[in-house]
């Protein structure tokens, strides 16, 4: 269907919806996934980064190749996700010691700015696989094993036995 993301294989197979798919198709997607999934041979934090920033690139880092969904082409994500939050601290301290009163002109720019790094960082999180949605949408759900054990008639009439 138009608009909607495509999931992994081992998700819709885990919510029990893949009977529509073929062998075939099965094998296809499978490659595929394998092919997108990239190598992480080459993950560094960039120069650009300053110590701390690089600490916690390569934090994050280590967490994303453990879930297996980064990769060397995720490498500039995760160092603008990281450089930006580390903008917004460092915004959130000088807005707490900034009074609205003392110069208001200043003070609204640094609210802006405050928001949009925010919103930035939010957006990049969420490409990435920092936030708990977007984790939701990988996760494969466990199969239910009382209901495999139902006898023919549990199943097609349920509590109505």
């Amino acid at each position: 269907m138009a608009g909607r993301n495509k999931q992994p294989l081992s998700v819709i197979q885990g919510k029990g919806r893949s009977n529509h798919i073929t062998k075939s198709e099965k094998n296809r997607r499978e490659k595929q996934e394998e092919a997108l999934r990239g190598h992480t041979d080459k993950i560094e934090a960039p120069s650009y980064l300053t110590a701390a920033q690089k600490r916690e690139f390569d934090a994050l880092a280590t967490e994303l190749i453990r879930l297996k969904i980064f990769s060397n082409l995720d490498v500039d994500s995760l160092a603008r996700y990281v450089d930006s939050k580390d903008q917004y601290i460092k915004i959130v301290r000088l807005l707490r010691k900034t009074k609205p009163s003392d110069d208001f002109k200043l003070y609204s720019q640094m609210q802006r700015s405050k928001n949009l790094l925010f919103n930035e960082c939010r957006s990049s999180a969420s490409d990435l696989g920092l936030t708990i949605t977007s984790r939701l949408k990988l996760v494969i759900p466990e199969s239910d094993t009382s209901q495999q054990q139902q006898s023919e008639a549990q199943r097609r009439f349920g509590d109505r036995i």
